[in-house]
């Protein structure tokens, strides 16, 4: 679908597109090469959030969106992240039965395939990852849990997360990882990043 824009105040424009992919693509193109004037490019599910300063105004934004042009496998210089898994987590038996594959097939399943950030939400830190193996889309759980420990490793609706620390959460949980993805004292405090690719690995197997 073509982008549509909502006024945010004076210094942003709220882009609308299809979805996670046409975000990430948008996303990518500019943030490699921001137009002058943008300080902030904000990913979510289907909206891009572009914040901007003089020279910049409404109309030089949008147009910029619009002149852009997403090329295919071009990613934002977000890097990438190496995340060492122990696929022990409560729903794996589940996320094997509701995808007709073996615990073992789950597992290599999900670290067969490089994971793209495509933007944050839910808690700080909390980074929804697309791109993985379609096998592995599973509905969130019927009932939310009232904690999940912070590195739990999960599935829903065709994303995969980690938690960053405790909450509650419906997501299914395959796993845990002792990789810290939040730290405020950190710069900047979020691991995973909109752009950076992510690769699960299993934490003992070489």
């Amino acid at each position: 679908m073509s982008p549509r824009f909502r006024r945010c105040g004076d210094g942003a424009v709220l882009v609308e597109v299809g979805g996670a992919a046409e975000v990430l693509a948008l996303y990518d193109t500019l943030a490699a090469d921001p137009p002058p004037g943008v300080t902030d490019i904000l990913p979510a599910a289907r909206t891009l959030l572009v914040r901007f300063e003089p020279p910049a105004d409404r109309g030089s934004v949008e147009s910029a969106v619009l002149n852009a042009r997403p090329a295919p496998g071009r990613r934002a210089a977000a890097g990438e992240v190496t995340v060492p898994v122990v696929y022990d987590g409560a729903d794996l038996t589940d996320v094997a039965g509701l995808t007709g594959m073996s615990e073992r097939e789950v597992v290599e399943a999900h670290t067969g395939t490089l994971w793209t950030v495509a933007f944050s939400g839910f808690a700080p830190g909390f980074a929804y990852l697309v791109g993985g193996d379609p096998r592995l889309r599973v509905p969130r759980r019927t009932e939310s849990r009232v904690r999940v420990p912070a590195g739990a490793v999960a599935l829903a609706a065709g994303f995969s997360a980690v938690y960053p620390r405790e909450s509650p959460g419906g997501w299914r949980l395959i796993g845990r990882t002792e990789l810290t993805v939040w730290d405020v004292a950190a710069d900047p405090p979020a691991l995973l990043r909109p752009g950076a690719r992510v690769r699960f690995v299993e934490a003992g197997r070489g």
